[in-house]
């Protein structure tokens, strides 16, 4: 009688392949993710979190789940200190969650009381990347609220000039370039155990 109970366990179906024990360390706090739109902070985040077998959340779809409402409609409604205001909450509330992996929007960080929050509960990893690579990654979606019916690469400039102070404050600085996410994902990964040795 007991052999169906040795083949049941046998024959149970599989989860996802256990994340690598060398990867152990990085698991221990939550990884968030900040740049610049068009980094790759989400596609390149939900990679991440895959092969650290971590959870993968968005802020951005966080927020507009919290919102009830998108973030093109946010701007335009409640505009750009309403939303910051609703985002800087949604990450509070997130960082409170088992560890994971975070990819939080363009200005996220720049918000002090979000980047200390996300600094003291979490490791922050700056993804860099060249302007002109970026603009011509926004420029495919139409989904950009600060860059709609702007040059993108003006925009991005701009950007930098105000945010690149407030991201160099994050533990974690990662040059990407305009190569497969996987390569952005192992420079992450030994970008991440540097910072531990």
């Amino acid at each position: 009688m007991t052999e169906p109970d040795q083949n049941l366990e046998t024959t149970a179906p599989q989860a996802a392949p256990a994340p690598r024990d060398d990867l152990a360390p990085l698991r221990e706090k939550t990884i968030v993710l900040v740049g610049l739109m068009g980094v790759g902070k989400s596609s390149v985040g939900r990679r991440l979190a895959g092969v650290l077998g971590l959870p993968f959340r968005d802020a951005d779809h966080e927020v507009e789940a919290a919102a009830g409402r998108s973030i093109s409609e946010i701007f335009a409604e409640l505009g750009e200190a309403a939303f910051r205001d609703g985002e800087r909450r949604v990450i509070g509330r997130l960082l409170d969650e088992p560890p994971h992996v975070l990819a939080t929007g363009g200005g996220a960080f720049v918000n002090p009381e979000t980047r200390a929050l996300i600094n003291q509960k979490a490791v922050s990893v700056w993804l860099k990347a060249d302007i002109d690579l970026l603009a011509r990654r926004v420029s495919r979606k139409d989904n950009r609220p600060l860059v709609k019916g702007k040059d993108p690469v003006e925009v991005l400039t701009q950007l930098a000039e105000v945010r690149y102070p407030a991201y160099a404050e994050a533990q974690v600085h990662v040059q990407t370039g305009d190569t497969p996410h996987m390569v952005a994902v192992d420079a992450i990964l030994a970008a991440l155990r540097q910072s531990r040795a």
